[in-house]
């Protein structure tokens, strides 16, 4: 991860719940007091969070120090302990709630994406995330995607072009949209992947006679006509599922043979992990 991308981020979560002064630690715990906290894990999943715990602490307090029981990816149970923390007491608290809810919620989607990456595990299938994330914390998100098992799809609309249905409406047709694409990075320049999202064997056909793209979305498709499209395109560009893929459907279009299968799920839909800090 981009540290100072983070650190930024990290400074934007003190501001929220700091401000001018964590009020009631500065008011009943000494400035000279020092002790230590251990996060317990209070329900069983993937615990994820656990580097940027200790970004956090070091970005509140240098002195701070962190001793990891259980790294990031590892699946955890009620009542482990996954690290203590040891220093200024008022700077652990400080930083409590905010390496709470961070954590809490990667492990939530840590967890998600480690079953549906369970599912699909012995085909060729990755499991991929999407861009239906929290305003602010995308990165965050797709960080735990990443822990879980799972594969991050385009971070943004800045590193990658994927031609959805609105794209190729309001564009005259898939045809028009994809010539128009290549001559956009031509003119700009730009090295990027090209997506193109398909409803139907129809539009399909029309992506294959003229190419120039580098994946295929199949949207919507149920799993034996997903089959069908992958015979069709027969290697020639990569595939990917979408469109309200769960748990119990998604092994069979990863069998379908698709390269990729994208779950919003992921990152909209996840159970966050119930964790405290407490004090020694």
């Amino acid at each position: 991860m981009n540290d100072t991308a983070l650190n930024q981020l990290i400074d934007q979560f003190l501001k929220e719940d700091i401000r001018d002064g964590d009020h009631t630690s500065l008011s009943c715990i000494p400035a000279s007091a020092t002790g230590t906290a251990r996060l317990i894990v209070k329900d069983d999943g993937i615990i994820a969070g656990i580097e940027l715990a200790n970004l956090i602490f070091k970005r509140v307090d240098e002195s701070l120090e962190m001793t990891v029981m259980i790294p990031d990816g590892t699946a955890v149970k009620k009542g482990d302990i996954a690290f203590t923390v040891t220093g200024k007491t008022q700077s652990i608290l400080h930083a409590e709630r905010i390496v709470l809810n961070c954590m809490q919620r990667m492990s939530g989607i840590a967890t998600m994406a480690n079953q549906y990456a369970k599912v699909v595990a012995g085909t060729n299938a990755k499991v991929l995330d999407t861009r239906k994330t929290t305003p602010g914390i995308r990165i965050l998100e797709k960080w735990a995607v990443r822990i879980g098992g799972g594969v991050n799809h385009r971070m943004g609309l800045y590193d990658m072009i994927m031609i959805k249905d609105n794209h190729h409406d309001f564009c005259g047709g898939i045809t028009n949209a994809i010539k128009t694409t290549r001559q956009y990075l031509q003119d700009k320049q730009l090295d990027i992947k090209v997506e193109i999202e398909v409803r139907n064997l129809a539009e399909l056909d029309e992506v294959l006679q003229i190419g120039q793209v580098d994946r295929i979305m199949l949207d919507n498709f149920d799993v034996p006509t997903t089959k069908e499209a992958v015979e069709i395109v027969n290697g020639r560009f990569e595939t990917e599922s979408s469109g309200g893929i769960t748990i119990e459907t998604i092994r069979g279009y990863a069998e379908a043979g698709v390269d990729f299968i994208s779950v919003g799920a992921l990152t909209h839909s996840f159970k966050s992990l119930d964790m405290s800090l407490k004090a020694v």
